[in-house]
């Protein structure tokens, strides 16, 4: 701008006139050419009192205009050159054609210091721009990054698939930004494998046909080479028939074993050779055994290879866990089943207690939960306390079957003999880690509040309250229970015999519990062998579930 001093003598009216006259024929210039021009747009407008504009842009689009006002550029150098005329002495009107040089060197200077000035604006927007671009990127790669380690961190096997999946879902939808997202999971339903939603959310509807389309498409898009089935109608119309909400839509395999093969599927043995016997479905042999499904990408027009690399790596995270899972549901079994043949065994030496310790255990778990109700008892200990009477007998093992199966009086020495068993359990589960939890409750069941129980005649809150408990179940389970030397009692006189005991054989508080619940309810389910329990799980599943609470 013109100064005097500290004074503006420019026309601000004029500059902004003429700056608005710059950006609109910068405008047109973009609009006619389509293509970015070069860096450094600079006009000059005005001869007498003229100004220089130079089109400061970011990209092609021209944001601002910067201003030079050179007012009257020639009346200032001929000022300057008279007065250098007059300390040389030189005739003024000799010197015409270098005013004139003066003046357009001066214009031309500023000119080109203007297009500097645009230059490095552009350049600099550039700069801006591709570090907002790298912020960005790193801001996506960071959020990823934070998801894949929260998968992995509760990647444990002993939490419920569908709360690990449904915070894979919600996570994701914190990176990605869609209408819907589902992850369906391989269930067999009325003896066939089918695809059945595990997790979601949004507004995403699978049903059971569009699940087996959906599997069948990712499958022959994966046999085609492609890590992903993705369709969209951005570039060219859908490959696929979708419901008509559906614009666009991915949906990546989460790999995992068949249950059903072995390491001898698939080989032939004829003529001492092997050859592999069908196609494989991926390099290690897997197969689909779920697949997570996202539609309509809200922020952008598509999904791409970013969102494809994102999505599959969570999808083999939740398959990864859900065989986890899996194997893990597998060991419970095997490790419950082998309780129980060992259990079976034990009960097999004498006819009168066969199904005895699993009675037990079921009873010991009814007595917890009562108890639960009243004072902290966790889930996990209802579970061990469960365990505990299904091995209390254990240490029949190591007793002689004559002794368990004399039909008359047993001697003081037979008794001892049989006393130890409790011991003798004892120390066969102390051998093996994942039941040091398990082992005061075999010890302590024979031991009384009065202190006249066995093996170590331990007083009232000195015996364990998983020793008190499976006491008393193991008790009303005799006294309800036939035996050579008696006839079986009823459940009244049996209460009536365990009330009687309070304070002197059974623990006050366990006992007053068990006797306050619906005995006959328990004694009703003991009698349909334990078909149902509660309305919900089955007796042999319950097993498996327990055993979670010893395995880590």
């Amino acid at each position: 701008m013109q100064c005097d001093g500290a004074k503006s003598t420019s026309s601000t009216k004029q500059l902004i006139e003429l700056g608005q006259q710059a950006l609109q024929r910068a405008a047109d210039q973009n609009h006619h050419h389509h293509q970015e021009q070069e860096e450094g747009d600079v006009w000059r407008f005005g001869e007498a009192n003229p100004v220089v504009a130079g089109i400061l842009k970011s990209g092609n689009e021209a944001v601002a205009v910067a201003l030079i006002d050179l007012g009257n550029v020639a009346a200032a150098e001929g000022k300057r050159l008279r007065r250098l005329c007059r300390e040389q002495h030189i005739k003024y009107e000799q010197l015409g054609s270098l005013l004139e040089t003066s003046v357009q060197t001066k214009i031309d200077y500023l000119s080109s210091m203007l297009q500097l000035l645009a230059k490095d604006f552009q350049r600099q927007a550039k700069a801006e721009e591709q570090i907002d671009v790298v912020s960005t990127e790193l801001a996506q790669t960071y959020e990823e990054l934070v998801l894949l380690h929260k998968l992995s961190t509760n990647m444990k096997v002993t939490e419920q698939h569908g709360n690990f999946l449904q915070m894979a879902c919600d996570n994701l939808t914190e990176i990605i930004n869609v209408e819907g997202i589902a992850v369906l999971l391989e269930k067999t339903i009325e003896g066939e494998k089918r695809l059945a939603l595990a997790a979601g959310i949004g507004l995403i509807d699978i049903d059971e046909q569009m699940a087996a389309i959906l599997k069948n498409r990712l499958a022959e898009e994966i046999n085609s080479g492609h890590e992903a089935l993705l369709d969209s109608d951005v570039d060219s119309p859908l490959k696929y028939d979708w419901p008509e909400h559906i614009k666009n839509i991915i949906a990546v395999p989460l790999w995992g074993k068949d249950k059903t093969q072995t390491h001898f599927a698939g080989i032939s043995f004829s003529q001492k050779k092997t050859k592999t016997v069908g196609p494989k479905q991926n390099p290690s042999g897997n197969c689909i055994r779920g697949l997570m499904v996202a539609i309509n990408r809200i922020d952008k027009p598509d999904f791409d290879s970013t969102d494809v690399k994102l999505f599959n790596s969570v999808a083999n995270g939740c398959a990864v866990f859900v065989e986890n899972g899996r194997l893990f549901k597998d060991l419970k079994e095997l490790f419950i089943g082998a309780l129980r043949a060992l259990t079976s065994s034990i009960d097999a030496k004498d006819q009168y207690t066969r199904g005895h310790s699993e009675r037990v255990a079921f009873i010991s778990r009814w007595i917890a939960e009562r108890l639960a109700e009243e004072e902290s008892l966790k889930e996990e200990d209802i579970h061990k306390i469960y365990l505990a009477g299904l091995l209390h007998d254990i240490g029949k093992m190591g007793i002689d079957e004559s002794i368990l199966r004399k039909q008359g009086q047993l001697t003081e020495q037979e008794f001892d003999h049989i006393r130890a068993h409790s011991s003798i359990g004892a120390s066969i589960l102390s051998e093996i880690k994942q039941m040091r939890d398990i082992v005061p409750g075999v010890l302590s069941h024979h031991e009384r509040a009065d202190g006249k129980g066995y093996p170590n005649g331990l007083v009232g809150d000195q015996i364990p309250l998983i020793g008190k408990i499976i006491g008393l179940a193991d008790s009303f389970d005799a006294m309800t229970s036939k035996r050579v030397y008696r006839n079986a009692m009823t459940v009244t006189e049996t209460l009536a015999e365990i009330e009687k005991g309070l304070g002197t054989q059974f623990d006050e508080k366990v006992g007053s519990a068990f006797i306050k619940s619906d005995v006959y309810q328990l004694w009703d389910i003991m009698q349909d062998g334990f078909a149902e329990i509660y309305g919900q799980d089955d007796f042999a599943e319950y097993g498996t579930v327990a055993v979670g609470s010893i395995i880590r």
